[in-house]
């Protein structure tokens, strides 16, 4: 059992702000006050460490907490980092998905901070990183439930009515798998550097071995761990689902094969073990393999051709890590979390491979 001081412990909070990523608050402060009822003056700014896409900061008044995504600065794949759409599906999905943030304000006046950017609630909880908090209950049957309990969240997620929701508009509709394959095809040639393979095997083989789609839903393409926020250590229920930047109308296996690429389990090598972002390695916790069962069995859909995704997921990881790794290369940032991505960029080719032998 724990109590509200142990819960509070393990919310996140935010570090220092870097300088680099540092911002013009009063102006920030003065744009909201026209727009979000209750709140005057400056906010005292925090940023939140976590994360490798956007940046969050928590804007700290009086009154209440908020929080303020936007993109990062230097180099970026050109389709990347739209708040406008993160904004938009959030606020379409609320009255029916209720696992995301309030919306309280777009600004599309990039002069303001030198980019756009959108302010939300905060939601308070905790979310899960590399291992799990002492706090929160780990016996084999606790740590199923919790698992299940977030891909219960990504199975009504690919659920949701996007007609009614008015996100009919989100996607290109049919052909998702195959513009996946090319588009992030050609964003990795855009961010290769000479120190990473040059992946042109593995993305031939998707490309020839691309399955038609076999549903057009809302899907989240990022779903992780720590992009949830769970209620409290005692009953770690889903209470919001964060960064949904690149959300989409696109293919549903196409979003489990990109969160199984995340999805470290006990039996892994050491590389893919160092690399582990989220307590999926738990006894109790599901294997990739039973994860493919279970979605199956709960939507109905028939999981057939699993290589194909697999390979994509990683393939599209190894991408996003090579990005990153770009714009620290170039320079357009000096976080030290992104020196040594090159290293990783290079194992998810092996990976790709190693799975494609066993097709």
């Amino acid at each position: 059992m724990t109590n509200d001081r142990d819960d509070a412990s393990l919310i996140d909070q935010p570090a220092g702000l870097r300088e680099e990523d540092a911002f013009d608050a009063a102006a920030v402060g003065e744009w909201l006050a026209d727009r979000v009822e209750g709140v005057t003056g400056v906010p005292v700014v925090r940023q939140f460490a976590g994360g490798a896409s956007n940046l969050t900061y928590l804007l700290s008044y009086p009154e209440r907490d908020l929080i303020l995504r936007r993109p990062p600065g230097g180099h970026r794949a050109a389709s990347a980092h739209d708040m406008d759409r993160e904004y938009r599906v959030q606020k379409a999905i609320k009255p029916s998905f209720p696992y995301v943030p309030e919306m309280l304000a777009f600004c599309d006046d990039a002069s303001l901070i030198g980019t756009e950017f959108y302010v939300m609630e905060r939601l308070e909880g905790i979310i899960l990183r590399r291992d799990l908090p002492e706090a929160v209950p780990s016996s084999p049957d606790r740590v199923r439930a919790l698992c299940t309990d977030v891909l219960d969240r990504l199975v009504e997620l690919h659920q949701i009515d996007v007609r009614a929701a008015g996100l009919s508009d989100l996607g290109r509709g049919a052909g998702y798998v195959r513009r996946q394959i090319s588009g992030w095809s050609d964003r990795f040639r855009r961010a290769h550097t000479s120190n990473v393979p040059d992946f042109e095997d593995v993305m031939t083989w998707l490309s020839s071995h691309a399955p038609d789609d076999v549903a057009t839903c809302l899907i989240h393409n990022d779903f992780r761990f720590d992009n949830i926020v769970f209620d409290n250590a005692g009953t770690m229920n889903v209470i919001g689902i964060l960064d949904w930047e690149m959300a989409t109308l696109g293919d549903p296996l196409m979003e489990l094969g990109a969160t199984l690429a995340y999805w470290v389990q006990s039996d892994d090598d050491d590389v893919m073990q160092q690399s582990r972002r989220q307590p999926t390695h738990l006894p109790g916790m599901l294997t990739r393999a039973e994860v493919v069962d279970y979605y199956a069995q709960k939507t109905g859909r028939s999981v057939t051709n699993w290589k194909f995704y697999e390979v994509y997921g990683l393939f599209r990881l190894a991408v996003i890590i090579q990005q990153l790794y770009r714009r620290f290369h170039d320079g357009g940032t000096h976080n030290p979390l992104y020196k040594d991505f090159w290293i990783f960029t290079g194992y998810l080719e092996w990976r790709c491979k190693e799975a494609i032998k066993e097709v």
